[in-house]
């Protein structure tokens, strides 16, 4: 028996294939989507994308009879991008479903839900319903109805680069030339039809679309997963990289050096950009983004507003506040003229935009939005950790200059440097990450707060 419990997640379906998710599952939960947003008195069809994962295409199929099963019917944009599959659900206004483990091993796959708009659907919203029904349906034979729903296939990737640069006009900047590193995903499928025409040369690395990931990870979040693109873009000499993750709805970005620009970094710049054309509007950061982000939002004349880690929080509170755009650390971007949904190649455009239109290298023009000095996420595996937040919150609690808040998991800010940890929903693992104003300082707070989780001394700096 299938422990649905396992694979349906906080905000998506993740797991093993087969052992996990097969297509009995598939189907199951794709009819369960149907009765749960009442799709048939409502918009009447929903719409399906998959990744280039080998049990994609199947896990898809078995999805789409489990919607047409109960009446609906199915629209089939076949290989997609997350975003690109966002696209269809806001374009059309159907809910839809996409195929994609992201950027984990090749052995998993997943399905991300939405409502019609590219309305998340989480465990809060839907999912956890969604889960119930397809744990009793695996127990039970399936029912169709007489009359089922049927499968139209449509092809949207024109129509998705097409709004793309509808929002962000490359056609006035320099020639640039640019290694993208597509990881065997899907990023080959949509970088192509992008970058059609126009200004920027791409330099393909690792197009060829391929599930079982034969070169690196899809996960550009991991640095080592970097190493191959900083190499070409230095040997070849272009202005910049870029890498997509497996589901090419996240974007990474190196300068001409090779060196990293960070998601922070790549927030504060878009935010800047949108800030021009919607004044004084709202900005989401979630609280790991650097400190950085929320000052130059407001030097922009934004309103900067702080939110949790995690793609439902970031949407709800853009649609409270209506806010024009939201970064991630995890180098997730949200916009508000996508219908607030997540896409690393409109971040891509906008990152283009802003080097093509000066004549410096990116390393100086994105140097202004790099203030301080982070950690990085530092993971820590612990047997019990409200016990040991607990014992950090008493440790730095009560110091003078010191404010701590429970936003998300706890944080400690001194002014000059603050630090965030937090636990995983899903591991046994402690999340840490730190910035200051400079090395020694960052340093001296990560070991200090590394120290405390991990019961170890804090080793002495000559």
């Amino acid at each position: 028996m299938v422990d649905v419990a396992a694979i349906f997640k906080a905000y998506d379906v993740r797991g093993v294939v087969p052992d996990q998710l097969d297509e009995s599952v598939a189907r199951a939960t794709g009819a369960a989507f149907v009765e749960v947003l009442d799709v048939l008195t409502g918009a009447g069809a929903v719409v399906v994308g998959y990744d280039m994962r080998p049990s994609s295409p199947a896990l898809a199929a078995a999805f789409a009879e489990g919607v047409t099963s109960t009446g609906a019917d199915v629209i089939d944009i076949g290989l997609a991008s997350t975003d690109q599959l966002y696209f269809a659900s806001g374009r059309l206004q159907l809910p839809g479903a996409m195929f994609t483990a992201s950027h984990n091993p090749a052995q998993y796959n997943g399905i991300k839900l939405c409502r019609a708009g590219a309305a998340p659907v989480g465990s809060e919203s839907g999912l956890a319903d969604i889960a119930d029904l397809v744990a009793k349906a695996l127990t039970e034979t399936p029912v169709s109805v007489a009359v089922p729903g049927k499968v139209v296939h449509k092809d949207l990737l024109t129509a998705y680069a097409d709004h793309l640069h509808d929002l962000v006009d490359l056609t006035r900047i320099r020639p640039l030339k640019v290694v993208v590193d597509a990881g065997n995903g899907m990023g080959g499928h949509t970088v192509p039809a992008v970058f059609a025409t126009g200004p920027v040369e791409i330099l393909p690395l690792y197009f060829e679309l391929d599930g079982n990931f034969p070169n690196h990870e899809a996960n550009p979040l991991d640095p080592k997963n970097l190493v191959d693109l900083q190499a070409a873009v230095r040997e070849a000499g272009t202005d910049l990289g870029l890498a997509f993750d497996g589901d090419a709805d996240r974007c990474f970005v190196v300068d001409e050096k090779g060196d990293p620009i960070s998601p922070s970094a790549i927030t504060a710049a878009v935010a800047v950009r949108e800030l021009a054309k919607h004044p004084g509007s709202a900005v989401i950061h979630n609280l790991i983004t650097s400190k950085a982000v929320p000052e130059l939002i407001t030097e922009h004349g934004g309103t900067p507003v702080r939110a949790r880690v995690g793609h439902s929080y970031i949407k709800q509170l853009m649609a409270e506040t209506d806010a024009v755009f939201g970064g991630e650390h995890s180098a997730h971007y949200y916009f508000r003229d996508f219908w607030r949904a997540d896409t690393g190649m409109l971040a891509a455009l906008h990152v283009l935009a802003a080097l093509g239109e000066q004549d410096k290298p990116a390393s100086e023009v994105f140097a202004e939005f790099e203030r301080y000095v982070a950690s990085g996420e530092v993971n820590s595996r612990v047997d019990d950790a409200a016990a040991t937040v607990a014992a950090i919150e008493d440790t730095y609690a009560g110091r003078d200059g010191i404010t701590v808040d429970h936003l998300d998991g706890l944080t400690v800010d001194a002014g000059d440097w603050w630090f965030n940890v937090r636990a995983s929903n899903t591991e046994p693992l402690l999340r840490l990450n730190v910035e200051a104003g400079d090395a020694a300082t960052m340093e001296r707070v990560r070991d200090e707060v590394l120290a405390l989780i991990t019961g170890a001394p804090v080793e002495e700096k000559n």
